[in-house]
């Protein structure tokens, strides 16, 4: 592999620059799972008196 220099600089200025770079960006960031992007959380606060349902009730009211 034959590397380019710029004008002016020597091999050696860029064999360092490149290790420079390799160092900085040489490997991806920590993979993020998807279940860490996403916070999920109630809209609303759950109503204990609304979300009563007793079947019991339903039929002695409406079948008997």
């Amino acid at each position: 592999m034959t590397q380019r220099t710029e004008p002016g600089k020597t091999p050696r200025d860029a064999t360092d620059a490149a290790v420079l770079r390799r160092t900085r960006f040489g490997s991806l960031p920590k993979r993020i799972r998807p279940e860490d992007t996403v916070e999920t959380k109630p809209a609303t606060v759950p109503d204990p008196a609304r979300d009563t349902y007793n079947p019991d009730e339903w039929l002695v009211r409406y079948c008997l």
